[in-house]
């Protein structure tokens, strides 16, 4: 006979079914409930001022005020008043939305030791060559040679420079010069009779440099100092080339020597010109007017002298008797150097 099975139904496992629908059943209302939108307050929140009691400067009235109005502000202080006022006129007067002004900036200014404050260099320094040109009554007696110069100073700002500066300045003779001196030596002309000048000085000397742009410049110069001129003649002569002149060679010997101070000044204009606009050397070329005031002295020359050699002088109430056979060597002086170089 059969018996049928009876199916019992475990309560734990029962148990456990119940409790997760329980879990999903409170999961859904809480997002039934998200998803409602929020009733705003019917009354808008009353202000800060509705909750300060007037009669007590520290004590609060939280019983709310149905006016939200800033005349319910009351200030303590008439120094507040009036820093509220002058904030509201700025305000008033300023567009919020406008930005604040650019600010201007200048040049840079420098503060190092070797800089000026617009940016040129403190100090300065030049090198030089070039041709030596007598003019006015120099050029009767000298011809043009050589030159060159050096010099250093300061810079006190792109425009205005003082340079301390050495010049020599080299000056050929003419040939009626050598001529009038051999006649006056030797009483005659030929016999290998020459001669050399310069004009060496140490000058200061002011410089402006004119405000240019591009790689080209310009400056006027001036200076004053002292020059110091120097003329000699000379005769062939001769030299031993070993210690028992077994072999001689023919040399030029001073056979007279002149020599003249005096202060000069000189003056003139240059130009510049930079490789780079961002180097600081420059190369020039300039020329520039000297005179130097040297003191005229005596001398015997071949319109004054009697009997060459060493003759006296010829002219009427002359008692000059003395050594001088170059006086033109005391004469004021004028050339014209023309000089280029480096500057930096």
């Amino acid at each position: 006979m059969h018996i049928p099975r009876l199916n019992v139904v475990n309560p734990f496992v029962f148990a456990r079914r119940a409790a997760g629908l329980a879990v999903f059943a409170g999961v859904a209302t809480l997002g039934l409930h998200a998803e409602q939108p929020v009733v705003a307050a019917s009354q808008p929140a009353a202000p800060f001022s509705s909750y300060l009691n007037a009669s007590s400067p520290v004590a609060f009235n939280l019983s709310p005020i149905s006016s939200s109005s800033d005349s319910d502000i009351a200030y303590s202080s008439s120094t507040g008043s009036a820093e509220t006022s002058a904030a509201e006129s700025f305000m008033a007067t300023t567009d919020a939305t406008q930005p604040p002004p650019r600010r201007r900036y200048g040049r840079p200014r420098y503060s190092d030791g070797s800089h000026n404050a617009d940016g040129s260099n403190k100090w300065t320094g030049e090198a030089g060559v070039g041709l030596t040109i007598p003019v006015g009554n120099t050029h009767a007696y000298y011809t043009p040679s050589y030159a060159f110069q050096v010099g250093f100073g300061r810079n006190f700002n792109k425009n205005v420079a003082l340079l301390a500066q050495f010049d020599w300045d080299n000056l050929g003779l003419q040939g009626k010069t050598i001529n009038n001196e051999s006649e006056l030596y030797f009483g005659v002309t030929g016999v290998g009779l020459d001669g050399h000048a310069h004009d060496w000085s140490f000058t200061l000397n002011p410089m402006y440099t004119l405000s240019t742009t591009g790689s080209v410049g310009a400056y006027v110069v001036g200076g004053v100092g002292f020059y110091h001129k120097v003329t000699d003649f000379t005769v062939p002569g001769s030299a031993c080339a070993d210690y028992l002149c077994e072999f001689q060679y023919t040399v030029n010997e001073t056979y007279d020597h002149y020599t003249s101070n005096a202060i000069g000044v000189n003056g003139g204009l240059g130009f510049t010109y930079k490789p780079s606009r961002f180097a600081n050397e420059r190369f020039f070329v300039e020329a520039r007017y000297v005179y130097t005031a040297n003191s005229q002295r005596q001398g015997i020359t071949v319109a004054n002298e009697s009997t060459p050699p060493y003759g006296t002088p010829a002219l009427p109430g002359s008692t000059y008797t003395g050594y001088n056979y170059f006086p033109a060597s005391s004469h004021r002086t004028t050339y014209i150097p023309i000089k280029f170089g480096l500057r930096f």
